[in-house]
Formats: structure tokens, sequence, C-alpha cells
């Protein structure tokens, strides 16, 4: 689910080597169906901003209001590149110079939840529904945090809300799905099943939800990601929220290995701004401390 991208070139390949990269021996038949991201390089016009922007705040002659304005346009740009102890330090910036920066705390809460900090990602996202209760995106990322913070039951009130502000929204419907699917698995799926009746089989995320569903195998799945796309940029896109979504998708089939590496996929393109590239990274963290080693695929001999 995108907010933000930048443009990358991209390189298909196809992966029939000695180690399988998928690990589970039932996935390799897929393997041939991949295709990979060339790491997303820095926009230089970001660089060019944080220049700017760090220039204005030293230098310039303003109001408080003005520099924390300042503080959280560069913490955005700082999160966009990936830079997120320096876009945490200047969020923190902000808010002590403009308390009510609303979307200040809804960045913070995101921040505490990738470092599994939930407490204080709760805080965060409870001052930005306080402060603006028709905040969105912060019911999503409360939801989110609530759901990684073992708190499925909760996050379903959330991300429920999220879902019925714009029902047709795949994404807005595969983390609902996600929260209810640790909550009780077979009413997650008719759920599914209900809510995937009001998504439009021309968005391509439909095919996700038609795979959890098992209306589409995930062979079929990974040679259809490509269809339709028009850009670079579009397929960059499409691969991280694609492989985050089949990481949780063999994770669900108990297929571990699979899981991580399609986790280290959807991380590989470097998108940033996304929810999946975002909550790739904590996924594996959360394997690796549930299963320790057993994640880590074995090189065959």
């Amino acid at each position: 689910m995108k907010f933000y991208i930048n443009l990358t070139l991209l390189l298909a390949l196809s992966l029939v080597q000695g180690c399988s990269l998928l690990g589970d021996s039932n996935n390799r038949g897929a393997v041939g169906q991949l295709i990979i991201a060339e790491p997303m390089p820095i926009n230089y016009k970001s660089e060019v901003a944080i220049a700017r922007l760090s220039e204005v705040i030293s230098r310039a002659d303003i109001t408080d209001v003005q520099k924390a304005q300042l503080y959280y346009d560069r913490g955005v740009i700082y999160d966009s590149v990936g830079l997120r102890s320096l876009a945490r330090l200047d969020f923190n910036l902000a808010l002590r110079l403009k308390p009510d920066l609303v979307d200040a705390y809804n960045f913070i809460g995101i921040h505490y939840t990738e470092l599994q900090e939930f407490d204080q990602a709760y805080d965060a996202f409870d001052s930005t529904l306080d402060l603006a209760p028709g905040h969105e995106f912060a019911y999503l990322n409360r939801g989110v945090a609530l759901y990684y913070g073992g708190r499925a039951e909760l996050a379903i009130d959330d991300l429920s809300v999220f879902q019925q502000k714009q029902p047709s929204d795949p994404y807005r419907v595969l983390w609902l799905y996600l929260a209810e699917h640790d909550v009780e698995m077979g009413q997650a799926q008719l759920a599914l099943q209900s809510r995937a009746l009001q998504v439009n089989d021309n968005n391509w995320a439909k095919d996700i939800i038609d795979l959890y569903l098992g209306n589409l195998a995930q062979d079929k799945f990974l040679r259809q990601v490509p269809r339709g796309v028009k850009s670079s940029k579009e397929l960059t896109e499409r691969l991280c929220e694609a492989y985050f979504y089949l990481g949780k998708y063999n994770q669900f089939q108990g297929n571990l290995n699979a899981a991580a590496n399609f986790f280290k996929l959807s991380m590989s393109t470097n998108v940033y701004e996304f929810v999946e590239h975002r909550y790739a990274k904590l996924e594996l963290e959360l394997m690796r401390a549930t299963y320790g080693s057993t994640v880590e695929p074995q090189a065959q001999k």
C-alpha cells in the first residue's frame, strides 16, 4: 500500500540456482516466476531538499511554529529515504516546538511500532486521534501496532473503522483480514470472501485477496504480478506489496523459509515509504524471535 514512491530500474531474473531462494521444496517451482527489483537509489531531489531545509532551519529568522513545520517536513524526507533515526529526531524536535502537530505524532507512532515499542506507539496514535478524531490513517496505524503488539482483537476495531471508510480498497480489506486471521481463521476467511465482493476486479490487488481465498494458486499469482504494468515505477510498487503479502500467505501455510525470503524480497525494493516495506522487516524480526534459526534456509549440498 503506497503513499509515496520513487522511480527505479528493474531487473527480471530467472533464479534457478543450487540453493532454493524460497527454502521450502514445495515452493521451488515458483522460483523462475520471480521478478527482482534493483534496490531503489535515493532520489537526488530528496538530498537537495534535505540540504535546503537544513540551511533554512539553521539560518533563517523564523517563528517556532514555522521551524516546527520545517523539522516535520525534513523528517518526512528522511523517512522516505530510510533514515529513520534522523526522521524520528526531527519529528520530536517539531513536537517540542509545536505540541499539537498531529502528523508528527502519527509518524512517531509508526516508528515506535517498527521498533516494537508498542506502548509508546499506542500513546502516539492516541494523541493523534485526540487532536484529530477523523485522522483516517491513525486508525490504520494504531490497528497495525495493536496487531503486531499481540492485541489482534483490539486491532480489529481500528482496522474495521479504517476499512469501512473505503470498503472497495483491497489493502484495507487485507489488513483487517490479517488481524481477524489471528483471532479466528475460519471466520476471517468468510469475512474476506464477503468483503472481496466490494473490490473491483480490475484492481491488481484483488489477486492478493484471491490468493488468500484459495481462488488463485501461488505460481499463477506470481505470473500475473506484472500484468497491466505501464512503468518501472508501478512495477516496483507492485513487487514491494506482492512479496510482503506472499510472505504472510506462506507464513499462514507454515512455510517459514519461504515467508522469510518473501519478506526479504519486499525489503529489497527499498520502497521505504510503503507500509509493506516497513513491516516486512518487523515480520522477520518477530519470526526470528519466535522460531530462531528455523526461518533461515540452509544451503543445499
